[in-house]
């Protein structure tokens, strides 16, 4: 849009350039003709000091942007006096025509053409001598064509800039659209990432330290142990954070080097002496990209939360099958189920953890379903779809 700009204004004052020579050209062309051929009449100064200050008003004209009618007026009552006395001069309002059409309203433009070339149809007819047809008609012609031509490139430059216009701001509406679009798109990303990590250690952490201070008199071992297993889930959600604020990869994934190890170590440490988490790796999963593979993690992490605070569960399973177009992970539980299609109660501020684990799954092109029932378990499904090169290409 910016080189269509700067085309079109390099075209305009191309041709402002070709119609002011012009114009000079003629004005000499004209005084030429007079002093060749009328040298010895009275008027003669006359005539060459209009057309000396037609000279000057012209370049003051064109110029001068203040009061530029106002120049541009004086400008052609200078060349209708000189018409008057020269006839010759007539081939001058050209440029003026131009000039009047570039500067004035269409209506003061036509006017000003109208009476532009009655004034050069009577001097050429002054001229000649007679009523000549072709004197009469030929210019009233071409000023129309002209007139027409114009104003017609001028209503299309109009609305070509008016389209420019509404481009770039298009362009800027979209622009800031995708910077608003960003930003939430970081907001939930951050929000997903606080839900898996963040804040599951900090709903571990009170829980521990709660089940401490419960036993802190009776059993000072036992709350010791409960104390530093809270500062430990502390640790390891300060590495999440700043790995996530980083955009790194999760702490587990980094640590155990592959997913299938990561998700048999996070099993581990869920593995309470309430709750049993067990993990099976079925086929061999390949090499994956390291998007895929974190949102797998975390998908884990959210499903295994959403068991130890919600499901009262004892065991919990964790199952990745890799297949030739996807792979899919499982996490089942025995625990109390509830009904997918019920709606959350808006009294609990809880309900992010599906939703998230739903988003996640989403932007991966894949699927997730929810199996369970009050009373029967839950089964949490995500399926995620594999490119045909992505168990021989690993994700920068």
């Amino acid at each position: 849009m910016a080189q269509l700009l700067g085309e079109a204004r390099d075209d305009s004052r191309l041709l402002a350039v070709i119609v002011h020579s012009a114009f000079y050209v003629l004005l000499a062309a004209s005084l030429m003709r007079w002093l060749i051929r009328h040298s010895e009449t009275r008027s003669t100064p006359l005539i060459v000091v209009l057309a000396l200050i037609l000279a000057v008003l012209y370049a003051f004209s064109e110029l001068r942007q203040s009061h530029r009618l106002e120049w541009f007026a004086l400008l052609v009552l200078t060349w209708s006096v000189l018409v008057v006395l020269a006839p010759s001069f007539a081939w001058c309002a050209v440029p003026l025509v131009y000039t009047g059409l570039r500067i004035l309203s269409v209506r003061a433009a036509v006017i000003l053409v109208v009476v532009l070339t009655a004034l050069v149809v009577v001097s050429q007819v002054r001229i000649a001598g007679w009523l000549d047809p072709n004197l009469v008609l030929a210019p009233p012609a071409v000023a129309a064509v002209t007139t027409a031509l114009f104003v017609g490139m001028r209503r299309q430059a109009e609305r070509q800039t008016a389209l420019i216009d509404d481009l770039v701001r298009t362009r800027e509406e979209l622009a800031a659209t995708e910077r608003r679009e960003g930003t939430l798109a970081e907001r939930e990303r951050l929000a997903m990432e606080i839900h898996d990590t963040l804040a599951q250690g900090l709903s571990s952490q009170r829980m521990l330290l709660q089940a401490a201070d419960l036993v802190w008199d009776t059993d000072p071992e036992l709350a010791h142990t409960h104390v530093r297993s809270a500062a430990e889930i502390a640790d390891r959600d300060l590495t999440e954070a700043r790995r996530f604020v980083h955009d790194l990869a999760p702490a587990d994934l980094a640590a155990s080097g592959s997913l299938p190890a990561a998700l048999t170590a996070i099993a581990e440490r869920e593995t309470t002496d309430t709750l049993t988490v067990r993990c099976h790796i079925e086929g061999t999963p390949g090499p994956l990209p390291q998007r895929t593979e974190a949102t797998l993690l975390r998908i884990a992490q959210g499903a295994l939360a959403n068991v130890r605070e919600h499901a009262a569960a004892t065991t919990a399973t964790i199952t990745l099958t890799s297949l030739d177009d996807q792979i899919v992970l499982d996490i089942a539980d025995n625990g109390r189920g509830f009904a997918p299609d019920a709606p959350a109660d808006p009294s609990e501020h809880r309900g992010h953890g599906l939703p998230a684990i739903r988003a996640r799954v989403r932007q991966l092109g894949g699927t997730c379903t929810v199996e369970s029932a009050p009373g029967d378990g839950t089964v949490l499904s995500a399926a995620i779809p594999l490119a045909t090169d992505a168990r021989s290409t690993t994700a920068p």
